[in-house]
Parts: structure tokens; sequence; C-alpha cells
């Protein structure tokens, strides 16, 4: 079988530290050599749709959250892990491009909602077909059957380090 480019880098650290070396470690280099090629995937359709990748993650959720397609900004930020800076300046673009509405609640006026506009709700489906397609495009040189069992132990391994989802209201 041949050597990935992570066994490399463990056999230079065995030289130099051997103490460091382990599965963590190599787990560790593995996903994030495999997390870059899919941000790579994903950069590379969404500067194709003039998005960045902050705007897929917003409009992703969006839609996500299904009909009417529409969130508080802070809900927005914490699931997508940005900043309210960082979420506002994603939504005043996604707003100019005309791809998301901002409207007060009726109930209560402190109370902002960010909904996905009609071609809002186009260019979403649009851009996570894109986006998935490049990941299954990504994977397509690996057997299913070995992606889908990565997929269920990288699941497990997310539960064991606490990453569990939180139930919905």
């Amino acid at each position: 079988m041949p050597r990935d480019h992570v066994e490399s880098i463990v056999d230079e650290w065995r030289q130099q530290l051997p103490d460091v070396v382990g599965p963590s470690m190599e787990l560790g280099k593995r996903v994030h050599r495999l997390a870059g090629r899919l941000q790579e995937a994903v950069r590379h359709e969404t500067a194709a749709m003039g998005l960045t990748p902050a705007e897929f993650d917003v409009l992703s959720a969006l839609r996500r959250a299904g009909p009417p397609y529409a969130l508080k900004p802070s809900e927005l930020a914490a699931g997508l892990l940005l900043t309210s800076g960082g979420i506002s300046n994603v939504l005043r673009r996604l707003q100019q491009d005309g791809l998301i509405e901002r409207a007060a609640d009726p109930a209560d006026a402190r109370v902002a909602w960010v909904r996905l506009s009609e071609p809002g709700v186009a260019a979403a489906e649009k851009i996570v077909r894109a986006v998935t397609g490049a990941q299954a495009r990504l994977f397509a040189a690996a057997d299913a059957t070995l992606v889908a069992e990565a997929a269920d132990r990288l699941r497990e391994l997310l539960i064991a380090l606490g990453d569990t989802a939180k139930d919905k209201d």
C-alpha cells in the first residue's frame, strides 16, 4: 500500500521527538489535511458563484432551516461560530446582493429575523448542490464503503469528544 504524506511527517517526528508520535498525532494531521482538501473544494465552488465560504455557510444554514428560511442573527452566529461583527458583515453583503431580507419580529421589535429572499433560496440550493457535488467528486477516488465507514467512525469520535447535537425546542 502506498504511503501518505502524514507517514513521512510522522517518520520525521519519530526521529526528532519520538515521544510525541502516536495515533492522536496521526489522526490530527490526517483530519487537518482532509479538512484542507474539503475547504479547497468549498472555496473553489463559492468563488465561482461570487460568494465567500462564510456567505455560503449563512445561505446554507437558512436553507437548511426550511420554510420560511429564517433565523435570528444570533442563531446564525452561534451555529456558524462567527462573531456578531463577522455575521453582520456577511449579512450586509448578502442583503446588498438581494439574497436575504431582514425584518423585525412583529411580536417583539427587539428581535430581528434574517430570511432568504426568493433569489436567495435559488442561490442557496445552487451553491449547496455545487459544494456537495465537489465533495462527492473529491471522495469518488475512494471506495464508497470506506467513505461511509470513515464518516461513521468520525461521528463516534466526535461524540466521544462531547460534540453532540443540541435538542431543538
